[in-house]
């Protein structure tokens, strides 16, 4: 695509979770060390919450990807799951062998088992759950139950609840008050603030290759900050589209133009506010990509 025209090894702005790409602002840098440290003391259950975008998954890769080899992790991307399905996802996960019609009791017996077999051999086991304000209540009380798993000493399993806002609201229901009761750490990550967008946006270049003095210019930096509210998704998503738009009409340096382009051809955008310039913008990013055809041709 617009790689190799800006000097790129790779795109920049992908979406996915990409560790090498982790920005260390003070949020994410503040909710990796609360988790580091939880997951040392051995605590039972940790909780991180963040608005859609807010770079969850990321940060939970790179947690992670941080722990040493004393550690065994454990990861579900999708908790919607009734109690026994969750169990043996946590079997899977903790390759525990069992047989197909394995009633939910046994099925707990063979994860303890498990566990107790890792504690034998000095592992910390961590279960890590993306979009837990999906997980039906029924299943998040089923969490609460494997907590109770423990030695002396510490805990068998330690959990980290990864959420949108509605986790903190599904928590606070009396039916599941006594696994509220026990996280003991929690963070809620927040957006980039404008000055954190201009190291956020030089961060990802670098790491994709590029060597210039500056791909975004300050105007394209603020309505870019303006479009998105510092969320690093639309960030993400806003940039990508801006540079193909450069791209497109042969420029090698991106400004409020293609900036607004890009947030008039992105539904989210729209979504959260209509900016002025918003309204002029909509149909500049389709004549922008039209030229991505000649771009392509030469």
């Amino acid at each position: 695509m617009y790689a190799a025209h800006f000097g790129l090894r790779e795109l920049p702005f992908s979406i996915t979770p990409d560790t090498s790409f982790f920005f260390s602002s003070p949020h994410a840098r503040e909710a990796l060390n609360t988790l580091l440290v939880a997951a040392r003391n051995g605590e039972g259950f940790i909780k991180i919450t963040g608005e859609v975008g807010t770079g969850k998954t990321l940060l939970c890769r790179k947690f992670m990807a941080a722990l040493g080899e004393d550690f065994v992790t454990a990861y579900l991307p999708n908790p919607y799951l009734e109690p026994r399905t969750l169990l043996l996802a946590l079997a899977d996960e903790l390759e525990v062998a069992y047989e197909p019609e394995l009633d939910q009791h046994r099925l707990l017996k063979g994860i303890t088992a498990r566990l107790l077999d890792l504690a034998r051999a000095r592992k910390r086991v961590l279960l890590c759950i993306d979009e837990a304000q999906a997980m039906p209540v029924e299943t998040l009380e089923v969490l609460r139950l494997l907590t109770n798993l423990e030695t002396e000493k510490r805990k068998l399993l330690q959990i980290v609840l990864f959420g949108q806002p509605e986790l903190d609201r599904k928590l606070g229901l009396e039916a599941i008050r006594q696994l509220a009761q026990r996280i003991t750490f929690h963070y809620t990550l927040g957006p980039l603030s404008r000055d954190e967008l201009d190291f956020y946006l030089a961060h990802r270049l670098r790491v994709a290759g590029f060597g210039g003095a500056r791909l975004f210019t300050p105007r394209a930096v603020r309505r870019l900050y303006a479009a998105s509210g510092g969320i690093p998704r639309l960030i993400n998503i806003l940039a990508h589209k801006a540079l193909m738009s450069c791209y497109g009409e042969g420029k090698q340096e991106v400004g409020a133009a293609h900036v607004a382009a890009a947030a008039g051809d992105t539904l989210a955008v729209r979504k959260r506010r209509v900016w002025p310039w918003l309204a002029v913008a909509g149909g500049t990013f389709a004549a922008a990509a039209a030229g991505l055809a000649w771009a392509y041709a030469r």
